[in-house]
């Protein structure tokens, strides 16, 4: 009997090891999602060939570089296409810039813009203008070009446009009414820059989407596709969550000028529009490593929205019951959440989620779980340097036991960041160079 009792406490013991050893595995099925949209593997398949004249490349978002440098690799040494016809303008977040040799990088702010993302707009639509009949105007997009690519229409000024901004980011709103709302004080957005370019033979817009469905008029918000929103549905959304605005943006939003571009606009004659990465692509890369693993999937879709804390909420049901029934599953998600901000804390949608995790699984065993945006950064303050989101385990559970940690203290400040900083729980991967929207991960053994 004495034997049998210590292989019990053995195979007990090297359970509870490997169920605190997850996060290896949660890493691996979040780089599965990253490296399937990468531009280097999704951009160049689709590269029309050589026009007769130039090809003019303007991108924007977090993977605009990356995508800049796979265009250059294609057409200078795949194509042999000559320097001199190639130019371009790459706008991507701060800290997302890598060396090109003939597209113009410019570093720009996101989710808040700033002047170097007016400049950068500003120099995107005057080349757009230069396009003449045998050039090529190639669009590349990613996620945060919206923020990225700053032009507000006549009448805005750059400071009037970062105050709504900010508040439409601290909102709530999902990522589709804000773009509405950008699109119609914007002359980039809402297919604007098809307009300003439409005398190329050709604009090809390429584009790895970081919204839920893969609506190309959300992607960056637009700039090449007709809109189907209209200012109407703008001043609907500024009442919906009671912003306050200037004037000057409230005349703006009632000026017939600032109509975003619509279908059969001269604009879209010779333009065309193709997805090269989704976020549904990511999330199966995902769901096939957690098979390999041996789990059992429980797949909820790339396209889930709504409030963090109660999409975990959800989520901490479904690991819950499968935890009671005996379940070994991986329950994955895509999709982009979203957080009202009521505190004064730091963090992103990701981290939130996951906080709220913590909160509701803080006494299960055998459960972790990774929740990331794949362009590695979630929130922050718009450096390189911010995280990506977080994991949980039982090292978490028992590290902010041991700190006296309120998760329920921290969400009611929105200070997910400062939770996981204490806990050394920060997913930290850098610039990934792409964008398909959030990964989660929950595990549970």
């Amino acid at each position: 009997m004495a034997r049998r009792r210590d292989k019990r406490a053995y195979v007990s013991s090297m359970s509870r090891d490997t169920m605190t050893d997850q996060r290896p595995l949660l890493r691996e099925i979040f780089d599965a999602a990253v490296a399937a949209a990468h531009p280097d593997v999704v951009l160049a398949p689709h590269l029309p060939p050589l026009p007769k004249g130039r090809v003019i490349c303007l991108a924007a978002g977090k993977g605009a570089a990356a995508m800049a440098v796979a265009a250059e690799r294609h057409y200078l040494d795949a194509l042999g296409l000559e320097p001199e016809r190639l130019s371009g303008i790459a706008t991507t977040r701060h800290g997302h810039g890598v060396p090109t040799r003939r597209i113009k990088v410019v570093e720009a702010g996101h989710p808040m813009p700033d002047q170097a993302g007016l400049k950068g707009a500003a120099e995107s639509l005057q080349l757009a203008e230069t396009a003449q009949g045998d050039d090529l105007l190639l669009v590349l997009l990613s996620g945060g070009g919206s923020a990225n690519w700053i032009a507000p229409v006549a009448g805005i000024t750059f400071a009037q446009k970062q105050a709504l901004t900010r508040a439409l980011l601290r909102s709530g709103a999902p990522i589709g009414e804000i773009n509405t709302v950008r699109k119609h004080l914007s002359r980039i957005k809402g297919g604007r820059l098809a307009r300003a370019g439409q005398h190329a033979t050709e604009i090809l817009t390429l584009a790895i989407s970081d919204v839920p469905h893969d609506d190309p008029s959300a992607i960056a918000s637009g700039p090449t596709v007709p809109d189907p929103t209209t200012l109407a549905d703008a001043r609907a959304i500024i009442a919906k969550y009671a912003l306050q605005v200037d004037d000057a943006i409230r005349r703006a939003l009632e000026d017939p000028a600032n109509e975003s571009c619509k279908p059969g606009d001269p604009a879209f004659a010779h333009a065309r529009f193709e997805l090269i990465a989704r976020p549904k692509a990511s999330l199966d890369a995902a769901v096939a490593r957690a098979k390999e693993a041996g789990y059992d999937i429980i797949d909820l879709g790339a396209d889930l929205e709504g409030e963090a804390r109660e999409v975990a909420a959800d989520h901490a049901r479904l690991a819950l019951q499968a935890r009671a029934n005996g379940r070994r599953v991986a329950i994955l998600s895509g999709g982009e959440l979203t957080v009202t901000v009521r505190g004064n804390g730091r963090g992103g949608p990701n981290q939130e989620y996951a906080l709220a995790l913590a909160d509701l699984l803080k006494d299960t065993a055998g459960v972790a779980a990774l929740a990331g945006d794949t362009d590695g950064a979630d929130g922050g303050g718009g450096s390189a340097s911010d995280p990506a989101g977080a994991l949980i385990d039982a090292a978490t559970f028992a590290k902010m036991k041991s700190l006296g940690l309120s998760p329920r203290a921290y969400l009611d400040d929105n200070d997910a960041t400062g939770f996981f900083a204490a806990t050394g729980d920060l997913l930290q991967t850098g610039p990934t160079l792409t964008n398909v929207n959030d990964v989660r991960v929950i595990l549970v053994e």
